[in-house]
């Protein structure tokens, strides 16, 4: 999976270093294109060139398209192309395939990723034609160019990407409820997981047959979009510089808005770096949980967060037993989520450290782009353009951990298993 991804990385690299990629004569640094290849295959969305003007049409298509295939998963697409070319699918690539998308097993992997494929196609044409009908009738927009903007902001928002091709972003629709309602549904969509998706497919109004995880996706994913939504709003109401310059109406629409985008997905309607530090380390909080697992968002994913909260829980009310809406959570869940969460925390600061001690930045702005890196979101204080060679080169590294990292790591350690014939005495050391 990580060979894919990273095969992926450097055909885009090559593709957009092409003089046909670029505006203007000559053709892009070879930073500039591989940065902006591991920001488009991760589906994070920072930037070091603005996306609308720097590259060409070529260019933006090949952004696009290493979008998509990051989104869908590089297995997950080299698999369906198998199946349409030769229609049988090897057990190791089912086997990939399965893990990429936290499937349950690999016996049903060609109707798995068919389903994959077609809801995520099914998504964005929907959202594009709603896109590309705004941008045409209000915006006075040529109908090709309408539609063009139409499929890229669609692709870029149910990927969680956050491309734009306006500058800055969506700035100028800050107070359009049909753009923002448009994009932001894609955004969820794909930031709850494709488990999720599958499963309300075929039981929506039979919420007893969900499972533990599509509970745990939506209730955790509701409560933070709500939390993020308020905090946002209160924080920045009198903010000039962001919501406090726009009427009541726009500033809670922005507010939904950012507290979506805030989700994995990098569009913003208002200038993340005029937010206050307060706002900026909330966001940060809400990037790094992410959104739902085998899906188009990044993070230490809502699962692994809910899992931890109800451990949290059932240590203060003193249970022998973690319970999860009726259902009793496996022991060795709890060990997954704890080193996940540990070693992303670990990795988030280490690289902090690193960016301070690179740049000579304020903490605030270099904690927000790591995190941003990490957790595949794409929200910028505006400081990543003007960092250095070193430093973007961290931020990739950033990025490719926070896309593949996550799944390798949980998936590896769901499938290891030792076995010990003996134990150790049992002695418990003080906490607190």
């Amino acid at each position: 999976m990580a060979i894919g991804f990273l095969g992926a990385i450097v055909v885009g690299a090559l593709l957009l270093a092409l003089p046909i990629s670029k505006a203007g004569p000559g053709g892009a640094s070879w930073n500039e294109a591989l940065f902006t290849a591991v920001s488009s295959v991760s589906i994070t969305g920072l930037t070091v060139t603005d996306t609308s003007t720097y590259w060409t049409g070529f260019g933006q298509v090949v952004i696009i398209v290493l979008v998509q295939l990051g989104g869908l998963g590089i297995m997950t697409f080299a698999t369906f192309v198998g199946l349409l070319v030769v229609r049988k699918i090897s057990l190791s690539a089912r086997l990939t395939s399965a893990t990429e998308n936290r499937s349950l097993g690999i016996t049903d992997a060609k109707s798995i990723i068919r389903a994959v494929v077609a809801l995520s196609f099914l998504i964005e044409a929907v959202v594009a034609i709603v896109l590309a009908l705004q941008f045409g009738i209000a915006y006075g927009r040529q109908p090709l160019e309408a539609i063009w903007l139409g499929v890229f902001h669609s692709i870029s928002a149910f990927n969680n990407a956050g491309f734009s091709l306006f500058d800055p972003s969506m700035t100028q629709f800050v107070s359009d409820p049909v753009i923002n309602f448009a994009l932001a549904g894609a955004t969820i969509l794909g930031g709850l997981g494709f488990p999720v998706l599958m499963q309300l497919r075929k039981h929506l109004w039979t919420p007893r047959l969900w499972s533990m995880n599509t509970r745990l996706v939506l209730a955790i994913s509701g409560a933070l979009l709500v939390a993020g939504w308020l905090f946002i709003t209160a924080i920045e109401w009198a903010n000039p510089r962001t919501l406090g310059g726009l009427d009541p109406w726009s500033r809670i629409l922005a507010g939904f808005f950012q507290s979506v985008q805030t989700r994995t997905s990098g569009f913003n309607t208002v200038d993340i770096g005029a937010m206050q530090d307060e706002t900026l380390f909330g966001m940060s909080v809400l990037m790094f949980i992410g959104g739902g697992p085998a899906g188009t968002s990044g993070g230490i994913k809502v699962t692994t967060f809910g899992v931890l909260f109800f451990i949290l829980l059932a240590e203060i009310r003193g249970d022998t037993a973690v319970n999860v809406f009726g259902k009793r959570l496996s022991r060795a869940v709890h060990r997954e989520a704890i080193t996940v969460v540990l070693l992303a925390v670990a990795f988030v600061a280490a690289s902090t450290v690193a960016l301070l001690i690179m740049t000579g930045d304020s903490l605030t702005p270099v904690l927000f782009e790591a995190v941003s890196a990490f957790a595949t979101t794409g929200l910028s204080t505006g400081i990543t353009p003007t960092l250095d060679w070193p430093a973007q080169m961290l931020l990739c590294l950033l990025m490719i951990v926070g896309r593949i990292g996550t799944i390798t790591l949980a998936s590896s350690l769901a499938l290891r298993t030792r076995t010990i014939m003996y134990q150790y005495p049992k002695e418990r050391p003080v906490i607190g």
